[in-house]
């Protein structure tokens, strides 16, 4: 599709957003159900009116990042995180350097700092989150959830870390403070170093081989030796040493 190769070198040049690095089949799905449901015919015309329209560029931005996210999500690996990871990365330093990317709205930076809670005190906690979406970055950063993103959440912790106003659940501002949320392009920016552990759950999926080569390779050069890449449920990687990893637990990577 001709039309296709040329939105996404005009997308990179506006955006600096590569599109080539997504695999096509599922974006173009997804981004040509969008431009049909506003009324366009093709993805030139479609890309004239992001062009001039601040709205729908936004909207665009917001439709091809993957904003799917709960609370404490696929909850046996979260207790793997608790029970064996923290305590063993706390052994050797009582301040842990953490990064939440692809963070989407912000449940699971805001896990982490939970479950961290109970190892250490809240001020020893920093987490960076970064999401490529400044708009999920804003909804992260205000922190209201509704019940249904918090159903994997046990009870004992929605009433310590949680505020309930109705339908929805307002994180508490002494677990807020423990995130500091940044806009970060995981394909293009540069990465921070010396972390203990990097979270990245769920968004792997829509890479191409090349991009996950390349994400993968970055994330550990960002770990201190010894750290930890936590993933998603369905993004276990086959070929760790490629990287510089060992297995430690299921779908958590130790740099070695």
């Amino acid at each position: 599709m001709p039309d296709y190769a040329t939105f996404i070198g005009k997308i990179k040049q506006k955006t600096g957003i590569d599109l080539s690095l997504y695999k096509e089949a599922q974006m173009k799905r997804r981004l040509t159900s969008l431009y049909e449901k506003r009324g366009f015919r093709n993805f030139i015309d479609y890309y004239a009116a992001i062009h001039n329209d601040p709205a729908l560029l936004e909207e665009f931005l917001d439709r091809m990042t993957i904003n799917v996210s709960e609370f404490y999500r696929n909850a046996q690996r979260w207790e793997v995180l608790d029970k064996k990871i923290f305590p063993k990365l706390l052994s050797g330093n009582k301040k842990l350097k953490i990064w939440s990317a692809a963070c989407s709205t912000g449940e699971e930076p805001y896990s982490l700092a939970m479950v961290l809670s109970s190892h250490v005190p809240l001020r020893d906690i920093a987490i960076l989150a970064t999401d490529l979406d400044a708009g999920v970055i804003n909804r992260a950063k205000v922190g209201l959830y509704p019940e249904r993103a918090l159903k994997e959440v046990p009870p004992a912790v929605v009433n310590k870390h949680f505020v309930n106003e109705g339908h929805y659940y307002q994180v508490k501002d002494d677990i807020k403070r423990t995130v500091n949320f940044k806009q970060h392009n995981l394909l293009e920016d540069r990465y921070e170093t010396g972390f203990d552990l990097i979270v990245c759950r769920n968004v792997m999926i829509y890479f191409t081989e090349e991009a996950k080569d390349q994400i993968y390779m970055n994330f550990s050069k960002s770990l201190k030796p010894g750290g930890i890449l936590f993933v998603g449920s369905t993004e276990q990687i086959f070929n760790p040493a490629k990287y510089g990893f060992e297995s430690e637990e299921t779908f958590f990577y130790r740099k070695v």
